[in-house]
């Protein structure tokens, strides 16, 4: 294992937490609920909201992704807690609604920018919906096969998961994929 260096002297001026968490519903569909923080070390003075005191969000935002086992979006519902602008607050949820029934998966980000990049939305709200497509990805396969009493998450389909091929770890022609998946090896040319 191998973890940072330890820094030089240095303190503490803004911090982002991201995070998501995954929940199986009553009616079979998945729920991805995201939440995005930005808090400042000092008190900072804010053009619109005044003082903010160290460690209040400057942007406290909430996104709720309901999606099927295909990784279609059916529902979106957003939280807008803390904002700088008193204008980020309803615009934020409307153009969000454009995101039901497009797919997770190739493309993604593509399909996001084409739905509310730029102007059309919140610069944060899509930082949340591009990266909730991981943990989408990491909750509904791996269930599913454990639901179904395999070892692991590897389609009956015959195709190659679709995080091989992704990642350096996952290479085809890798050992990982070698030793837990070597029906889908493809050694090395040369």
């Amino acid at each position: 294992m191998s973890s940072l260096p330890a820094p030089v002297s240095r303190r503490p001026i803004h911090t982002r937490r991201i995070s998501f968490e995954g929940f199986l519903r009553e009616d079979g569909l998945w729920d991805i609920d995201c939440q995005l923080s930005d808090t400042k070390a000092n008190d900072i003075v804010m053009r619109e909201r005044g003082v903010l005191p160290a460690g209040e969000p400057v942007h406290l935002l909430q996104v709720r992704l309901t999606v099927d086992d295909r990784f279609t979006i059916r529902a979106v519902q957003t939280g807008v807690v803390n904002v700088p602008f008193q204008e980020c607050h309803q615009p934020a949820a409307e153009p969000m609604q454009k995101l039901v029934g497009l797919t997770m998966g190739p493309g993604w980000r593509k399909k996001i920018e084409g739905a509310i990049g730029g102007v059309g939305g919140c610069t944060h709200l899509r930082e949340l919906v591009f990266n909730a497509a991981t943990a989408a990805f990491q909750m509904i396969p791996h269930h599913r096969a454990t639901e179904a009493g395999r070892k692991d998450d590897t389609p009956v389909d015959g195709k190659p998961p679709f995080y091989m091929g992704q990642c350096m770890t996952w290479a085809f022609d890798g050992p990982v994929v070698q030793r837990l998946a070597p029906v889908f090896y493809r050694k090395k040319d040369g």
